[in-house]
């Protein structure tokens, strides 16, 4: 009875774990369409990471700031054996994986204004990503 509530008390913390999955909000997306370009380029997280841009043979600039990172796991395992003589017997077994995690912050830009913005690969949206004030507050500097 134990070993089946406890695997009930798994299941429902695996199915709450996977409601929190981070995606891609519309609204975040939204709130750049008609921003200034000058938003962008003193936004806190654009400039931490590094860009890439072109432009379109029809004069759309694309703007693409690659945020990633170096993901590694290493797993590992190991046994030992002493018989009744006067030597030991040692198993392990160890495997490492790696790859690159990547969300491509893809920029539409015409005219010095954002035309849509398009976050592609591994990626999630949340508040951080939203235009914000401290383009405001530097316009009124000027």
């Amino acid at each position: 009875m134990k070993t089946v509530t406890f695997l009930i008390a798994v299941v429902c913390l695996m199915m709450a774990g996977c409601a929190t999955v981070r995606q891609v909000r519309q609204q975040d997306l939204d709130a750049w369409v008609g921003m200034p370009v000058e938003a962008l380029d003193t936004h806190s997280l654009f400039l931490t990471v590094p860009m890439y841009r072109t432009v379109s043979s029809s004069g759309i600039e694309i703007r693409n700031y690659a945020n990633g990172a170096d993901v590694a796991r290493c797993f590992g395992s190991g046994s030992a054996y002493a018989g009744g003589g006067r030597t030991v017997n040692a198993t392990t077994f160890s495997t490492c994986t790696s790859n690159r995690v990547v969300c491509n912050n893809i920029f539409y830009v015409k005219d010095g204004k954002v035309l849509e913005y398009a976050p592609t690969g591994q990626c999630y949206t949340d508040d951080s990503v939203r235009p914000q004030k401290r383009y405001l507050n530097l316009q009124a500097v000027k």
